[in-house]
């Protein structure tokens, strides 16, 4: 059975509810929870509203700040069930490369993540981390929506 679970985050109530639904599950098994959150490099021209500050120290601190955020419900949500629990915080241009690729430099065995359930349109244009994690992955993914 599965040893060791990513969990991807980017700290939205659906990440929230499949974190919850991760640590129960791993707890129900013995596994422990790497979670993990991706933050996007600096960029001097950017299309997100985040990455419009002052500085690139600045959008650093916010980066961490969000992360340490996102991170500390999982770590909360692990400790209260005696699930161990190892937060990471990266940061590329593309999340889903960045899950993948931790996963498995941490010798993870399933990769635990919440779908938007974005469809159409929407999903044609902002794509989705979840069916991109689910394309290139060698790993299982389990999507909780």
């Amino acid at each position: 059975m599965y040893k060791h679970i990513l969990l991807p985050t980017d700290g939205s109530p659906l990440s929230e509810a499949a974190g919850r639904q991760a640590v129960a599950f791993a707890k129900s098994i013995n596994a422990r929870v790497t979670g993990i959150t991706c933050s996007r490099p600096f960029h001097t021209l950017a299309l997100e509203a985040q990455m419009v500050t002052d500085t690139r120290e600045q959008y650093q601190k916010d980066c961490t700040a969000r992360a340490e955020k996102y991170l500390g419900v999982l770590k909360k949500l692990a400790n209260a069930n005696g699930v161990s629990f190892e937060g990471v915080h990266a940061l590329n241009e593309h999340p889903y490369q960045e899950i993948i690729k931790t996963a498995e430099e941490k010798g993870c065995d399933l990769i635990f993540m919440a779908s938007h359930g974005r469809k159409g349109v929407g999903a044609i244009l902002l794509g989705s981390e979840t069916n991109k994690v689910l394309t290139h992955s060698k790993i299982p993914v389990l999507v909780c929506r």
